[in-house]
Order: structure tokens, then C-alpha cells, then sequence
């Protein structure tokens, strides 16, 4: 391996670490806020991706379908429990309501655009709007009920959305992969390097999107109410910062970060249904080096995992998913040496 293979491989583990790292944040955001460790994350970035190549197309993606069906199941839900803890029909019917509104306002769009052929931006606009709004959906319907059980039925419910997701997304997409075209289709010479506009978009926006992140829970009262609830569950509580609130502006930001990553992947890879467990898995990974509480740990690990990834192709490539994932066990042990205690102990 001479310096210029090893800078283009530096430079490919570090656009994939890009992406890892925006998948490492909203696995500590969620696990921070909601203390669920969200396996289903990657199913966001396959739905994203694959969302972008439906409409790339000219037919209406699976997802707006599932998108439906999800908003009338939580607007059921919404109305059937405001009824039954307030007993206040037009207030429960005015909750349920509110669920369902947005989702179909986003789903008519998509409906009516599918078939347009509108520029790349505008179908990836909608792609992002698509899938992020299955956030708080899939809240309200797996965890809201939930937000008080321990991390372990947390967990197990979590492996319980994967799997739905997973085979829905069978359903509605097929078994056939898809690649989206690229953003910006050029190309830089940086000495050894070539550097695509596919590269720098992706590091540009995982970039923006991290300084925005931390801009939002720096700057702003909602950020900062977020921030509250993962220090302290009850003293937020007793503050009047609503759990279900924050819990459903958690998963909206987690989808959010899923679309976008999806967009920035699918046009470096083919992306199945099922893509998205291994590449939201290496985010996981990344998180775990941040101890599922670090934003930073969590960039920096993202980056470490990307990079190990990169090499590890060149020199054992069928080994490759094994290096990566082989990486969590001496972290998770020196962790669990380190802590005296679990939180189940409390």
C-alpha cells in the first residue's frame, strides 16, 4: 500500500464515517431522551433512499402508503385514550385529528408529485418530508404507552420495529435494489485524490447538519427542554416539559437525520429493503464508543468506524462487516468494568 491508496482510502472511510456519524448522533439523541436504543434508525435510511428512487421513477413509493396506514393507527389510538383519560369527545376528536393531518397533507403532495417528474431536489425534498414524518408515528404507536417500562422491554419492543419495518418494507418496495443518481455529478483532483460532488455534498450537509444540531440545543428553548429531559426524566416533568412531546420530537429529528443519510448513501450503493440494518448498525457502534451519551464520542467514533471499515475492505474485504462489528466487544467490556452498576439496579 503505497500514500496515494492509502489517502483514497482514508478519503472513502471518511465520507462513509460522515454518514455514520449523523446516524451515531440520533441513536444518542434518542437513547439520551427516550432511553429506547432505536435499532430500527437504518430502516429510515432505506426508507429514504429507497422513497428517492420510487419517485425517480415516476410511481408513488410504498412508504406513502405505510405512511397512511400508520397516521389512522395513531390517530385511533390518540383518540381512544384522550377519551378514555379525559372523557372529553370533541377534545379527543381534536387530538386525533391533529395526528392525522399532517401525515395526509404530506402523503396528497407525494401522491399528486409522484407522477410529475419533478426536478432531483424537489422528489428529494419530498423523499425527507415522506420519511420524516413516520417519526412521531411510530412513537405514538410502539413507545408512547411504553415511555415508563425499563430500557430492556424498550429494547426488545425496538427489535420488534425492526422486524415490522423490515418485512413492510419488502412489501412495498420488493426485493430489487435501487441507486439514485448523484446531487452534483463532477469531479476535483486533489493530488492522488478524486473527489466527486457526490463527496462534498455529503460532507457539506453532514457538516451543516451537525452544527445545526447543536445550534438547536444550544440556542433554543425547545432544544434546551430536550436537554432537560435527558438529564432528569421527572424534574423535566415536574418543569411542565410534556415526555410525549419530547419523545415524539426525538424520533421526527431521528427520522429526519434517517431520510437525509439515505439520500447522501443511495448514490455511492445499491440499497435493498433490508439495507438499512447494517448501515444503522455501524452507527450504533459509533455511539456505543460515545457510551450512548456523547455527541462528540459518537462523531469521533463514527469517523474511527468508517475509516477501520475503509481499510479493513482493502486489506480483508470479505471480512470487513466482522472487523467493524468486532470492534464494539472490547468497548462494551471495558465499559461494563468501569460501571459498577446497571440502571436496572436502581
Amino acid at each position: 500500500m503505497d500514500f496515494s491508496i492509502a489517502s483514497i482510502l482514508l478519503l472513502d472511510g471518511m465520507t462513509n464515517g460522515a454518514i455514520y456519524a449523523l446516524l451515531g448522533l440520533a441513536t444518542v439523541l434518542v437513547f439520551t431522551v427516550t432511553r429506547v436504543i432505536f435499532i430500527p434508525q437504518g430502516e429510515f435510511v432505506a426508507y429514504g433512499a429507497l422513497t428517492m428512487a420510487m419517485l425517480q421513477t415516476g410511481k408513488t413509493p410504498g412508504t406513502v402508503w405505510l405512511l397512511l396506514i400508520l397516521a389512522g393507527v395513531a390517530s385511533l389510538m390518540e383518540l381512544v385514550e384522550r377519551w378514555q383519560h379525559h372523557g372529553n369527545g370533541l377534545r379527543a376528536l381534536k387530538s386525533a385529528f391533529k395526528t392525522l393531518l399532517t401525515p395526509a397533507l404530506v402523503a396528497g403532495v407525494t401522491l399528486w408529485a409522484a407522477p410529475q417528474q419533478f426536478p432531483l431536489w424537489t422528489q428529494a425534498v419530498l423523499s425527507v418530508a415522506v420519511v420524516t414524518s413516520f417519526g412521531p408515528l411510530v412513537y405514538r404507536v410502539a413507545y408512547q404507552s411504553l415511555e415508563s417500562a425499563t430500557p430492556l422491554v424498550l429494547l426488545i419492543v425496538s427489535v420488534g420495529v425492526h422486524f415490522a419495518m423490515t418485512g413492510l418494507g419488502l412489501l412495498f418496495f420488493g426485493a430489487e435494489g435501487f441507486r439514485n443518481p448523484p446531487f452534483w455529478d463532477v469531479r476535483f483532483s486533489v493530488g492522488p485524490l478524486s473527489l466527486t460532488g457526490q463527496t462534498v455534498i455529503t460532507f457539506v450537509t453532514s457538516l451543516a447538519l451537525i452544527v445545526m444540531l447543536w445550534l438547536y440545543f444550544e440556542k433554543s428553548l425547545r432544544g434546551k427542554a430536550l436537554r432537560a429531559t435527558a438529564v432528569n426524566r421527572t424534574g423535566a416533568r415536574l418543569m411542565g416539559i410534556s415526555s410525549h412531546t419530547s419523545g415524539q420530537l426525538t424520533f421526527t429529528m431521528a427520522a429526519l437525520i434517517g431520510a437525509l443519510s439515505g439520500l447522501l448513501i443511495g448514490p455511492t450503493t445499491t440499497v435493498f429493503y433490508d439495507s438499512g440494518f447494517l448501515i444503522g448498525l455501524k452507527g450504533f457502534v459509533a455511539a456505543v464508543i460515545g457510551g450512548l451519551a456523547s455527541y462528540p464520542g459518537a462523531l469521533l467514533g463514527a469517523l474511527f468506524v468508517g475509516i477501520v471499515e475503509s481499510f479493513g475492505s482493502f486489506w480483508a474485504s470479505a471480512f470487513k462487516e466482522v472487523i467493524v462489528f468486532t470492534l464494539i466487544l472490547p468497548i462494551l467490556l471495558v465499559r461494563s468494568l468501569r460501571s459498577g452498576h446497571s440502571d436496572e439496579e436502581h
